[in-house]
């Protein structure tokens, strides 16, 4: 049993009772399952950008021997086009805001072929790193856009599963982008392939797209009740169930002063909820980048070279498999989120991770010590000399055991669904930013990190960080499974107001 928001007196604002319906009928839903798995597309991409530079690397190394020479070089390929999501995920929530979900989405897909194309043709270094640039504003923009979409075209009983959904595309696209570096490793032009091919699943989507509607929820808040209906008529198979949600809709139209304009950067610290909110949102975004998971998927081949693997092929192949669990562990993210809630989830999570980054640190710091014991040469028996790599491998499989079903898709979830109507696109933009920062911080630093102070030590500080996250959830994330916006809104008032003020005093205190 959930709350449903109605109109009280005045300008107050009540909750009651309301029963849910079966998520399953929603997963039956064809139309509902065609709006949240186009707009994944957008994390297709994410994901494969992410993965595919790892492999790519490797080989672009061999063709280029001033990127092999310079470990700066290599981390300002990987990192180009994260620093460039960055710009792309800050302008995207605007863009979101100003035009919509639907143009924002095209509008990524176009940027992002252009720079797939330019980066499969480059015949250095510099005009490679362009079409990274250009990549990374597509992914940018699709970061914000698509957990959006289908966030804002989800009913709330599975919002939280079809927003992972967009995360198992990042896997997915993570995943492919390994088959895709096996498949063109003995291909002349390898890492140009690898590259390109990107292209097609943005191509793709960019067609789809042009067939879908905008978000019901923004063509609500534009004025277009009639088209935003009709949408909504096509969710919501209940009448009852239709009825309830457009009247939430006009609930929370008739409550916001900014359901027309779009609101800038500074509105979002104005009000101490909206503070409340984005902080929440903003620190699980820096959080699922700091306890290193694209440490992980931008370097997993290097890092099990490091683990004394020296094949390029191993080197793949092993993190093929790792990113085949990824996708497997957002699966199961998927079928939890909205069973166990955002929170538990999260927590379990970021307890596993602690565990592995451990076994990483342990398996690292043996391996430089060669310590030589009964228990090692057990395993030298079992696994052949290089035990402590294997060792390795398994700590980055539990890794993303653990990272997977939880830290992977909550954060996305929680930023698509903790924001009112007004600010979704402006706060999903910035939180993205955050994560985009954070994650441009890992990346250009990673191998830095390790040359400094050595991979074992790398991995703990990773495992501090761990710490530090999952006391930050328990105190700040508060749990959202099954609320609808508005009361997801009323959450963030009664957690800054207290449940004693009006809505008008709350108003009038958060303009202040």
């Amino acid at each position: 049993m959930t709350m449903t928001m109605v109109a009280g007196e005045g300008s107050s604002v009540e909750l009651r009772p309301r029963k849910r319906s079966s998520s399953q009928s929603y997963f039956s839903n064809g139309y509902v399952l065609a709006l949240a798995s186009t707009a994944g597309i957008g994390g297709l991409l994410f994901g494969y950008d992410t993965g595919v530079i790892s492999g790519a690397l490797l080989y672009i190394k061999d063709d280029f021997p001033l990127v092999k020479e310079s470990s700066f070089l290599q981390e300002t390929i990987v990192s180009t086009a994260i620093l460039a999501a960055i710009i792309g995920a800050a302008g995207g929530g605007w863009i979101n805001d100003a035009y919509g979900r639907k143009k924002a989405t095209l509008l990524a897909d176009v940027i992002f072929i252009i720079g797939s194309l330019v980066m499969s043709a480059a015949p250095n270094p510099y005009v490679l790193i362009f079409g990274r640039l250009s990549v990374g504003l597509g992914v940018g923009m699709a970061s914000v856009t698509a957990p959006m979409y289908i966030a804002e075209a989800s009913p709330s009983e599975i919002r939280g599963a079809l927003v992972s959904t967009n995360v198992l595309m990042i896997t997915g696209g993570q995943f492919l982008s390994f088959l895709v570096n096996l498949a063109f490793t003995e291909v002349d032009g390898t890492w140009r392939w690898m590259l390109g091919v990107a292209a097609v699943p943005a191509i793709i989507q960019f067609l789809l797209m042009l067939l879908l509607p905008e978000s019901p929820r923004w063509l609500y808040r534009r004025n277009e009740k009639a088209k935003a209906v009709a949408v909504l008529s096509k969710i919501y198979d209940s009448a009852e169930r239709l009825e309830e949600e457009i009247d939430l809709l006009s609930v929370a139209s008739s409550e916001n002063i900014h359901s027309t304009s779009t609101i800038s950067y500074l509105d979002v610290f104005r009000s101490k909820e909206m503070r409340l909110a984005f902080f929440a949102g903003a620190g699980l975004q820096a959080f699922q980048q700091f306890t290193g998971i694209n440490t992980v998927m931008y370097y997993s081949p290097t890092i099990v070279q490091m683990a004394g693997f020296s094949s390029n092929q191993l080197a793949l192949l092993l993190s093929m498999i790792v990113a085949a669990m990824n996708a497997a562990g957002t699966v199961v993210g998927i079928i939890l989120i909205d069973r166990c809630g955002r929170r538990r989830l999260a927590l379990t999570s970021l307890a596993g991770v602690f565990l592995a980054l451990l076994m990483l640190t342990g398996a690292f710091s043996l391996q430089s010590a060669q310590v030589n014991s009964g228990i090692c040469n057990t395993l030298q028996k079992i696994c052949g000399s290089n035990y402590y790599g294997w060792l390795a491998v398994l700590g980055l499989a539990l890794y993303i055991l653990f990272f997977s079903p939880g830290m992977g898709p909550v954060p996305w979830a929680v930023n698509s669904e903790i924001y009112p109507e007004a600010y979704r696109g402006i706060c999903g933009g910035m939180s993205a930013m955050v994560n985009w920062v954070s994650n441009l911080i890992v990346a250009q630093t990673f191998l830095s990190v390790v040359g400094l102070v050595g991979t074992s030590m790398a991995f703990l500080i990773l495992a501090g960080i761990s710490v530090l996250a999952f006391i930050f959830v328990a105190i700040f994330v508060p749990e959202t499974k099954g609320l609808s916006f508005e009361e997801v809104d009323m959450l963030w008032k009664e957690k800054a107001w207290g449940s004693g003020s009006s809505s008008q005093q709350r108003l009038l205190q958060s303009e202040v």
